[in-house]
């Protein structure tokens, strides 16, 4: 209740609004979020989320989860990876789906604020054994707009379905333009 309340403020404060929702219906789901351009990202996104009343969690890296920052993040659905070990996250993300009756973990394919020219595919492959949609979150800087874009069931065609996707974030304006989708 105080977070929702927080984050309508922060959000009013800075001028931006809501829009879309992700439907009752879906109880489980892969979100990514992008262009991921920006350390304020994570701010907006889950201000709009907590008023949404999405429970999500979040991949971070494990390196920003220390002191009361770490405690925080984790209040906020933070799930800390180790990038640097050579373990499944996939099947990580796929077990808390399994296991989960309703369960929204959201994902930067992007993997950096950089601009990056070829995304991680882990959020897809999750998404396909878990059989549950890929929801596109989005951030557009330019109308101030934090929304629920289009839902994408994986069809198994990696490269096709990651470039319908990469069509629609191609519209939205992160913070750092020069850094968004291409």
């Amino acid at each position: 209740m105080i977070a929702k309340v927080l984050s309508r403020i922060i959000l009013k404060v800075a001028g931006w609004h809501v829009k879309g929702r992700i439907p009752d219906e879906v109880k489980k789901c892969i979100m990514i979020a992008a262009p991921h351009t920006s350390n304020w990202d994570l701010l907006f996104a889950r201000c709009a989320f907590y008023i949404m009343d999405i429970d999500l969690r979040y991949t971070i890296k494990k390196e920003a989860m220390v002191g009361p920052l770490g405690w925080l993040l984790k209040k906020m659905g933070a799930l800390p990876v180790d990038r640097k070990k050579n373990n499944s996250l996939v099947d990580a993300m796929v077990d808390i789906l399994n296991n989960a009756e309703q369960m929204v973990i959201m994902i930067t394919p992007e993997g950096t604020r950089s601009y990056q020219p070829r995304w991680r595919k882990g959020f897809y492959h999750a998404a396909l054994k878990a059989n549950v949609p890929i929801v596109l979150g989005y951030l557009d800087y330019s109308r101030k707009e934090a929304g629920i874009g289009p839902i994408v069931m994986p069809t198994g065609d990696v490269e096709g379905d990651i470039e319908n996707i990469k069509a629609f974030y191609r519209t939205i304006i992160g913070k750092y333009p020069e850094k968004g989708v291409r």
